[in-house]
């Protein structure tokens, strides 16, 4: 049998067994690919702006705030409370669009709005 394929059992360790677990620490350099353009079309609801279209070029490194500040900046979008959503997914204004998965031409679409946190 492979040894990564195993049960515990095997080894003679069943329920209430005491493992003692020595952790070694490595410093594992993980190199980040490096930051690419990505073309992607930011996409308005048909109640605000039409249903515009956008087309968007920007680093993947770039945060979601970022693609706020740029819209607001060129007048894309008038100044209000806006939720971006990409994949069915709110996206989160401090993680970048490689961390939410967009790719060249995808579709992220932005709604009038806000999030808050809990209670009714």
């Amino acid at each position: 049998m492979d040894e990564e394929h195993r049960n515990l059992s095997y080894y003679g360790i069943c329920e209430f067994s005491e493992i003692i677990v020595f952790l070694k620490t490595m410093s594992r350099l993980v190199a980040e690919p490096p930051s690419k353009r990505l073309n992607f079309v930011v996409q308005t609801s048909s109640s605000f702006m039409n249903a515009a279209q956008i087309p968007m070029e920007m680093k993947d490194l770039s945060t979601v705030n970022d693609l706020r500040q740029f819209m607001l900046m060129r007048k894309l979008l008038p100044s209000d409370e806006y939720i971006f959503i990409h994949k069915q997914r709110i996206m989160r204004d401090q993680c970048s669009l490689r961390w939410h998965g967009v790719e060249n031409g995808d579709y992220v679409y932005v709604f009038k709005g806000s999030v808050s946190q809990g209670g009714y």
